[in-house]
């Protein structure tokens, strides 16, 4: 199956794109938002094609897949066709929803014949997506191997564009974690607090694992796959019972809580115990590794993709 969609989230689409099917992604000259084309810190197979605007319609894609509102409009535009209409069309939702519960209607609902695909069973809880028929498939992630040493006594986080992103990542919680335990920020715009940016995925796996506990402080997103991959490395992971949170992290396999300063003491314990660090870990990447494997989650697709196009 030809499959076109945009480069928007490079960890969800490198587990998407290896998959059997041919990728199309498409390309501007600046590489900007709406033509990022191949990923260039991700590893993607050969099956992931770069395609300009103009070249679309002679390729003809069997199905869209759009993860933003606006991709709707470039689809019709680029393609001549309408998602959901003229073309099979999927709408993955990576998000949780913003606002008022009572308002939290998704745009997709007004789009007739557009799939919908939460990524977690929360957000298919919190969005509204009126008549639109929807469908739950979980992360799945390309297994990064165990990699954990702690040997680092400090703790890991992974927060892409801390700043802007504020109180949804947590960003304004690390002070308080700081003044308790030492923390190292890794992610895109990390730098502006004086933590490590512009690393490939591969070194920032080397780099997180070296970290004894990986503390993971979001408020409000759909589920990290940040997280997952620490989990993969074999990780400890201490994170806020947010959103999908407890799903991800049920007992045993990590230590999640409301209450910051429970989650400070525990990051305490575990920077002071680095056997117990590797045993929480241990449980973690065995967790992850079955309800976030990639076979699953590539077979979730193909039924779905067999399913929308008929």
């Amino acid at each position: 199956m030809r499959i076109l969609l945009w480069h928007v989230h490079g960890s969800w689409t490198t587990a998407l794109v290896q998959g059997e099917h041919e990728y199309i992604v498409p390309v501007l000259p600046d590489r900007g938002a709406d033509g990022r084309g191949r990923a260039q810190t991700w590893e993607w197979p050969p099956s992931v094609v770069e395609a300009a605007p103009e070249a679309l319609r002679d390729l003809q894609p069997d199905v869209v897949i759009l993860q933003r509102p606006a991709e709707f409009a470039l689809a019709q535009r680029w393609l001549g066709s309408r998602p959901g209409t003229d073309i099979p069309a999927i709408y993955v939702e990576h998000n949780a929803p913003q606002g008022a519960i009572n308002e939290m209607r998704h745009p997709v609902s007004q789009w007739p014949g557009v799939h919908v695909v939460h990524v977690t069973h929360f957000n298919a809880l919190f969005w509204d997506c009126g008549s639109r028929t929807t469908t739950v498939i979980e992360h799945g992630i390309v297994d990064p191997g165990y990699r954990y040493t702690g040997e680092l006594p400090a703790c890991a986080v992974v927060i892409n564009e801390p700043q802007r992103r504020a109180r949804v990542t947590g960003t304004d919680l690390l002070e308080q974690f700081e003044a308790s335990v030492p923390i190292e920020l890794f992610g895109i715009g990390a730098a502006a607090r004086g933590g490590h940016e512009n690393l490939p995925q591969a070194k920032l796996h080397d780099e997180i694992a070296r970290r004894r506990v990986y503390l993971h402080p979001v408020r409000w997103t759909s589920l990290g796959l940040s997280l997952i991959e620490a989990m993969h490395l074999g990780m400890p992971v201490v994170a806020l019972a947010t959103t999908e949170i407890p799903e991800a992290v049920p007992d045993g396999t990590g230590i999640i809580s409301t209450n910051v300063r429970a989650l400070i003491e525990s990051l305490r314990d575990l920077l002071a115990d680095r056997r117990a660090a590797q045993e929480l870990g241990q449980a973690a990447r065995q967790y992850a590794r079955t309800r976030y494997g990639l076979q699953r989650f590539l077979a979730d697709w193909n039924a779905l993709l067999k399913e929308v196009p008929c």
